[in-house]
């Protein structure tokens, strides 16, 4: 029989369920722990952590995600690897270290961090090389919003990882790799699969895309049959089977809840899926039309017959800036005629801020439970609706005038249309906007490094 690899998915996002890690290494054999917790979001938020004290930076649930699981990793081999660095993965490291000694076990890790995805600090440096680092939608360059620029992230792949691995490490912590890296990572590293084994390749990143969001695969988030899903409540997480063939089979350990099946794994694959031709990564070119999925028994899915393509000369890089401020606040309209009192407070609301001068770069309002997901396809259901939540934001780039909007629906509660159920969160607070700008640099100035203490 073949040799079969384990690596199951313990978090699909940063605040993710904590008790997943743990019952994944105690609730049946695995080898390797995949730990996924950014999405472009949640590097913004790092890098402004970061900032304000230089010990952060970095998805600190993860700390205590190795505390859980640090028998199954000291007693039993198993390894972990996560892009849990953020922006600050030697910190990261570091606080694990100190939970592996105040545990008593720090010999049990050998921790391997991956660094050079962070390009903040050479915005400037790329951009007088020529990289102009163009929004990948609008084809501006970054130079409109070079001095708003808070974070800026090089998508890596799996090469670093398996380095990683090849000396010895059995935590591997990373920044912003991407998320099927860090499955691929191990299954490459296992099975000795070289840089130009495309189809392999791309098999290792399907596996990836199927078991990066958690549960999503195995029954959580799942539109089909979703009412019969059993025991959400316990439910288990995925776990791929890796043969080094590059087939594999999509799992969860037996007696948890959820769900395995040809239409759970669907319906996750096409999950962000983009071109189904050319699922491009810094590794390899995954074709999802050669995909191919079989029932295997019960929660068992085999996915075979992947190819792939050569990689770009591209890499990613996530880059997020400062766009002003917003402000969302909301207000609860009751029966009868629900949807047209919620109307009204918007039509009110909307006179006593024109009355007042304040202009905004955007205003949006809702009616959430009659069109706010739906829009003009609700209908005339939406009227019949016997609760609606009126909800409205606006963006401006001068803080005072969000500011001065966050006093104004208030009133409304005593002097606007009647049946005012339920205020949510009292007066809305200013945020500020952290935008997104997705770019394009060539692969040959992102270098990383390798680190194995």
């Amino acid at each position: 029989m073949s040799r079969v690899v384990r690596v199951a998915g313990g978090q699909g996002f940063w605040g993710d369920w904590p008790e997943a890690p743990r019952r994944q290494v105690e609730g049946g054999p695995v080898d390797y722990l995949m730990l996924d917790y950014l999405a472009e979001v949640t590097m913004s938020i790092l890098q402004k952590q970061k900032e304000r004290d230089a010990t952060m930076g970095y998805a600190r649930d993860f700390v205590g995600a190795m505390e859980s699981v640090l028998s199954a990793v000291a007693e039993r081999g198993v390894k972990v690897i996560a892009n849990a660095g953020g922006v600050n993965p030697e910190a990261c490291a570091a606080a694990v270290r100190a939970m592996a000694v105040k545990a008593g076990r720090p010999e049990a890790l050998r921790i391997g961090i991956v660094t050079g995805d962070n390009l903040l600090p050479r915005i400037d440096e790329l951009l007088a090389m020529g990289h102009e680092l163009r929004n990948m939608d609008t084809g501006e360059p970054l130079s409109v919003v070079r001095d708003r620029v808070i974070a800026a992230n090089a998508y890596i792949g799996s090469t670093p990882i398996v380095e990683a691995l090849a000396q010895g490490a059995n935590v591997v912590i990373t920044g912003r790799s991407t998320d099927t890296a860090l499955t691929m990572a191990p299954l490459r590293h296992e099975f000795g699969w070289g840089a130009a084994e495309w189809d392999k390749l791309a098999a290792g990143i399907i596996a990836g895309h199927i078991i990066e969001c958690g549960a999503q695969s195995s029954g959580g988030n799942c539109l089909h049959d979703w009412r019969n899903i059993p025991a959400l409540a316990d439910v288990g997480y995925p776990i791929v089977e890796g043969s080094a063939d590059g087939t594999f089979v999509v799992t969860k350990h037996a007696g948890t809840g959820g769900r395995v099946s040809v239409p759970t794994v669907t319906e996750q694959l096409v999950y962000e899926m983009g071109d189904p031709h050319a699922y491009i990564t810094p590794d390899v070119v995954a074709d999802f039309t050669s995909i191919q999925l079989e029932d295997a028994g019960a929660d068992r899915v085999r996915v075979f017959g992947i190819t792939g393509a050569p990689a770009t000369d591209k890499l990613k890089v996530s880059i997020a800036y400062k766009s002003g401020y917003k402000a969302v606040g909301s207000l609860v309209y009751a029966w009868p005629d629900a949807l047209e009192k919620a109307q009204v407070a918007d039509r009110v609301l909307r006179e006593r801020l024109d009355r007042l001068g304040l202009k905004f770069e955007k205003v949006l309002s809702e009616f959430v439970g009659a069109s706010a997901t739906h829009g003009r396809l609700a209908g005339d259901a939406g009227r019949a609706a016997p609760e609606v939540q009126y909800r409205i934001g606006v963006r401006d780039a001068d803080k005072k005038k969000v500011e001065r909007f966050t006093r104004e629906i208030v009133p409304l509660v005593l002097n606007g249309p009647p049946s005012v159920t339920g205020f949510a969160g009292g007066r809305p607070k200013v945020e500020e906007i952290v935008a997104y700008w997705p770019a394009l640099v060539d692969k040959s100035v992102v270098q990383t490094q390798v680190e194995v203490r």
